[in-house]
């Protein structure tokens, strides 16, 4: 059996831009982003971590820097661990604890104003007789 020798004409350089014009963009990768975001925190997170020796004098303050330092002092790399740490609340959470926070303000002032009330007029009361 023979097979059909029907050959596809060429297509120009146009044909092939139009078609690839039409076609759908292709989707970003999300790898692909992420590396690119993740690159410079990467670089800083290690610039952060190196240590630097710097050579001054034999004095005091020589002898403190003398010796090898971080950049970023331990107490900020440590509180950005603790940041990283936190489970950040949602928007629906966020309003609730933020309506009840409201609700314990108002409700601790009237009861603070109740007891301010009835212990100006109990003095008042006692002093002025």
């Amino acid at each position: 059996m023979a097979k059909n020798p029907i050959k596809k004409k060429p297509e120009t350089l146009r044909q092939q831009a139009q078609a690839a014009s039409s076609a759908k963009p292709k989707p970003r990768r999300l790898k692909q982003t992420a590396s690119k975001v993740t690159k410079p925190i990467g670089k800083a997170r290690t610039f952060g971590q190196k240590e630097y020796y710097l050579p001054l004098p034999d004095n005091r303050l020589g002898q403190f820097l003398n010796k090898r330092r971080r950049f970023i002092p331990k107490y900020f790399r440590d509180a950005w661990a603790e940041v990283r740490q936190v489970k950040w609340p949602n928007r629906r959470e966020t309003l609730r604890l933020t309506l009840a926070v409201f609700i314990f303000a108002v409700s601790f002032g009237l009861i603070v104003a109740v007891v301010d009330f009835g212990l100006e007029r109990t003095f008042k009361q006692l002093l002025l007789k």
